[in-house]
């Protein structure tokens, strides 16, 4: 069973894809010439529903959530989607009235405080079907071309874990597919002051440098940090390398940045904010867009290098 079968919301992705190939945007006129190119929007972040005994209304995730736009077609959560400890309650009080809002196009991540509640009942109870299959947290799926995985640091991560097992038969599974992204909490590399890198990740990270994959999502410590494309060793590789962002900056309190790690390119501490990423055959964009309006504080450009 590899985590790739049908569910409610990539049944919604597969309609959103339907309209998109018939044109949906649509202009004129007749005339034979080239299909565009089509591209897709999905937003990224962690660390997220924080209330404490405040209205949902007022937190920090009701002002991240709205960024969250109708052209942003996939929403990914990086982990610690419901403070403090991922309770049934507080994901209906806190995180459903503020991200619940696109839980149909979301594909989640678990994080620790997630795991806070005995076998992340409140996490697995809210997203269903949405979170993969026999709650082991970690699944993959298909969306315009590319191809998502989503890994559970709160299991085994080592590389003789049954999770490890399974993302080497969905790599190869995958293989032919240009574009890949994975996502997990814990960060392999991070320069943050708090928490710093979780070397346990190396195994999974090597694992996906190695079949080629483009870049790696994660969220724990609560800033934004970019990296340059390396290996799971911390060399910079722009041949090869994967590209791994740190985005926990959904709405939880913010911490501070330490000495910056080699490669790291952006580092911006103090800001709540979401990762944008549009899509396409081949290559792709990001913007790290903050609250409050205003520019994006990073962006730029790549190319898929399968």
């Amino acid at each position: 069973m590899n985590g790739r079968q049908r569910t409610p919301l990539a049944a919604a992705l597969l309609a959103v894809a339907s309209l998109a190939a018939c044109g949906g945007g649509g202009g004129g006129g007749g005339g034979a010439g080239p299909a565009p190119e089509i591209t897709f929007q999905i937003v990224a972040v962690g660390d997220i529903a924080s209330c404490g005994s405040a209205p949902a209304s007022a937190s920090a995730a009701a002002k991240t959530a709205a960024l969250v736009t109708a052209q942003d077609v996939v929403v990914l959560t990086l982990g610690d989607n419901a403070y403090e400890s991922g309770t049934p309650s507080e994901f209906a009080s806190c995180y459903h009235p503020t991200w619940g809002a696109f839980r149909d196009r979301t594909r989640p991540n678990p994080g620790n405080h997630d795991y806070y509640t005995a076998g992340a009942e409140g996490y697995y109870s809210y997203f269903g079907a949405l979170a993969g299959p026999d709650r082991r947290g970690y699944y993959s799926f298909d969306y315009g071309g590319w191809h998502f995985i989503s890994l559970n640091v709160m299991v085994d991560v080592s590389a003789q874990s049954a999770q490890y097992q399974w993302l080497a038969a969905d790599l190869a599974a995958s293989r032919d597919t240009l574009c890949t992204i994975a996502y997990w909490h814990y960060p392999l590399f991070n320069s943050g002051a708090t928490y710093g890198g979780s070397p346990q990740m190396k195994p999974f990270f090597d694992a996906l440098y190695n079949a080629g994959v483009e870049m790696v999502l994660s969220g724990h410590d609560h800033l934004y940090e970019r990296f340059a494309p390396q290996t799971a060793n911390g060399v910079a590789d722009t041949a090869r390398g994967v590209r791994q962002f740190v985005v926990g900056t959904g709405g939880r309190d913010l911490y501070k940045l330490g000495p910056p790690q080699p490669n790291s390119e952006v580092r911006i501490e103090g800001t709540h904010g979401v990762l944008r990423l549009t899509l396409g055959q081949g290559g792709y964009t990001w913007q790290f867009v903050p609250v409050g309006g205003g520019a994006a504080l990073d962006a730029g450009s790549g190319t898929c290098h399968r």
